[in-house]
Parts: C-alpha cells; sequence; structure tokens
C-alpha cells in the first residue's frame, strides 16, 4: 500500500514494496525526462528499512540548474500527474504525485552539489548506518502522529530538533559510524 491523504499523519510498519514502488518510479520519470533528471535516489522514511513510515514514497532527482528545470521540466511533470507545491526549503523544487486524497510520491528536485542534497543524504544514511539512532526516530515519529494526526505542519516541526541532532552528527562523521 502507497498512498495517503494530504496532511493526514499516519504510519505504518516498513513495506518491501516501498523499494519496488521507489524503483518504477524512476523508470517511469526516465521515460517523462530522460536525461534532464539524473542522480536518483530514495529518501525518507520509507527508505530505512525496519521503521515505521507515512506511505508516500519519497524521491530525489538531481538536476543541472534549479531555475531551468522550474521553467521546463516542471510544467513536463505536471502534465505527467504531478503537482508543483512551492515550499521555503532552499535547494530544492517539491513536486507530490497522486490527487489530495492519495499522494503517493514526493519528488524534490535538486542541485548535485546543494545543501539539500547533502543533507538528505547524509540524514537517510546516517539512520541506516545506526539503526538504533533510526528507533529512536521511529518511535518520535510515532508519538506525534498519534498527538498530531492531521496536522502535518506541526509533526514536521516538532520532529525538527531530531533532525538536525542527527545531521550535525551524520555531517561531522559522513561515514556514520559512532
Amino acid at each position: 500500500m502507497i498512498g495517503l491523504e494530504r496532511g493526514n499523519v499516519t504510519l505504518v510498519p516498513h513495506r518491501s514494496e516501498w523499494k519496488r514502488a521507489y524503483e518504477a518510479e524512476v523508470e517511469r520519470l526516465e521515460s517523462i525526462a530522460g536525461d534532464r533528471l539524473h542522480g536518483y535516489e530514495h529518501v525518507g522514511s520509507t527508505a530505512i528499512e525496519g521503521i515505521a513510515a507515512k506511505p508516500v514514497i519519497d524521491l530525489l532527482a538531481v538536476v543541472d540548474d534549479l531555475s531551468a528545470a522550474r521553467e521546463s521540466l516542471v510544467p513536463l511533470l505536471e502534465e505527467y500527474g504531478y503537482e508543483h507545491r512551492p515550499g521555503d526549503v532552499q535547494g530544492r523544487l517539491f513536486l507530490a504525485k497522486g490527487p489530495r486524497s492519495n499522494r503517493t510520491h514526493y519528488l524534490s528536485l535538486t542541485e548535485r552539489d546543494s545543501d539539500f542534497h547533502a543533507e538528505t543524504l547524509a540524514f537517510r544514511d546516517y539512520l541506516r548506518e545506526n539503526p538504533d539512532v533510526a528507533v529512536e526516530y521511529e518511535s518520535l515519529k510515532q508519538k506525534l502522529a498519534e498527538n498530531h494526526p492531521n496536522d502535518r505542519e506541526t509533526y514536521t516541526e516538532r520532529k525538527g530538533r531530531f533532525v538536525e541532532r542527527v545531521l550535525e552528527d551524520a555531517m561531522d562523521d559522513p561515514n556514520g559510524s559512532d
């Protein structure tokens, strides 16, 4: 199962099908965008084996230039079911796939040398390489999901300190070891 209503915070146990859903979407994006997207990565909690996550597949794709992507690539992706969601995260363009009642994929476009690219991969890799930290993150997310099931903004905001702490550790030790 993948998909979740926009704004809803529901976590489900990790599912092996998420990796296949990521791979299928990469194939689809390659057929749509060709070489304008490259360097795909499965990110977000669905990319961390063993922890519960919102059942929405997060993808990261590299573009050569964000401004050019905004002008030419975003309209193309919108023709194929993605909705551009302007936001305040520096260094990325964010798109969501699926109707608001059933978001299935999130796609972040970024440049390879951006802080957003480095931090997103560092966070994912650190959790993959430090299962105890991943379990701590899962526990925090479950508590927040119980307390804020219909308030995605608060859920995300309250994870902030944990994410910052993990990023500090991950960026200090890019190999993920303690």
